[in-house]
Order: structure tokens, then C-alpha cells, then sequence
């Protein structure tokens, strides 16, 4: 059976597909030999990629980027992003303490035992009791987005709650708190 080259499996081609380079020095093997190693390929991939760079610049072929150049744009991406995530975990740790210093703002007429005047009620702690279930004093915490070890805004929704059961709008049961009004 006779196979066209185009049908030859590559080991049989190998001779045919072979060329030789002949560098003017040993470093520059070497050179090579290092920067192939480097880049995570075999010497002759190392010289194809380059060679094959060259041509496409040559062309002007439109878009083409190097691999070299692709190495460094990736660099500057992940650099990038490593400072827009070290700037995003800064900013919801901002968001966090605002949100905490606003609750503590917010739960202060319900700590001052001599305070006159209108309170304003958790308008979340609120809605989360209209929702028609009830809810222990953990899953208030909790939905609330509250620390049990921020004791001030604890004892705060505490106190809502009471003045909120006080009024007769919530009853607390075994189950825990559920809306009545």
C-alpha cells in the first residue's frame, strides 16, 4: 500500500521537516537552551514561536500580539486585579464599619433608659417580623446582619423588641418572635 506524504504519521517525516540552524556560538545556544527552558517549552517550540512571531510582525498581520507581549499584558492584568481585590476587600470592610457605626447610631434611643422624644424602629427588624414566620433572637441577629458579640446593638434589638411587644405588635412564643399587629 502506498501512502501519500500528507497521510504519513509524523516519525516518518521527521527527516523531511528538519532544519538545521547553526549559531555563531555556544552562550547563544546556551542562551537559547535557558530562555526555552524558561518559557516552559522545547527548544525548537522556543524557535518556532519566535520565528513564527517575527513573520506575523513582518506582515503587520493586524491584532497579532507576541507571546512575549501576551506574557506581559497577563502580568499587568494580574497586578491589576490583585490591587482592585486588596481595594475591594478595604472597601467592604469600610462598608461593614459604616453599616455597624449606623446601626449603633440608630440603636441609641433604645439604650438610654431616660430618653424622650420619638423613637424610630429598625424598619429591617420590622419587615422581618411582618414576614409571617418566627424567629428566635439568633436569626434575628443573623438577618439582621448583627454581631452576638456587639453587645450594644444586641441588647438594642432586645429592647426594641420588648417596647415592640409592650405596644402589643410582636409576641414572643416558644417558636420566638412573630409579628401580632
Amino acid at each position: 500500500m502506498i501512502m501519500s506524504k500528507r497521510n504519513l504519521p509524523k516519525t516518518e517525516t521527521i527527516k523531511e521537516r528538519t532544519v538545521y540552524i547553526y549559531l555563531p556560538s555556544f552562550e547563544m545556544l546556551e542562551d537559547w537552551k535557558r530562555r526555552s527552558r524558561v518559557s516552559g517549552v522545547s527548544l525548537s517550540k522556543f524557535v518556532i514561536d519566535r520565528v513564527e512571531d517575527s513573520i506575523r510582525k513582518d506582515e503587520g498581520e493586524e491584532g497579532y500580539l507576541s507571546r512575549l507581549e501576551l506574557v506581559k499584558r497577563l502580568k499587568k492584568v494580574e497586578d491589576e486585579f490583585k490591587e482592585l481585590t486588596k481595594e475591594n476587600r478595604m472597601l467592604k470592610k469600610l462598608v461593614e464599619n459604616q453599616e455597624t457605626e449606623l446601626k449603633r447610631y440608630r440603636s441609641e434611643p433604645f439604650l438610654a433608659k431616660s430618653f424622650e422624644g420619638t423613637r424610630r424602629y429598625d424598619q429591617e427588624l420590622i419587615e422581618l417580623l411582618k414576614s409571617s414566620k418566627s424567629y428566635n433572637a439568633e436569626e434575628v441577629l443573623v438577618r439582621l446582619g448583627i454581631d452576638r458579640s456587639n453587645a450594644e446593638l444586641v441588647k438594642a434589638v432586645n429592647n426594641q423588641l420588648e417596647i415592640l411587644e409592650a405596644y402589643g405588635l410582636v409576641a414572643y412564643s416558644g417558636r420566638g418572635w412573630r409579628w401580632k399587629g
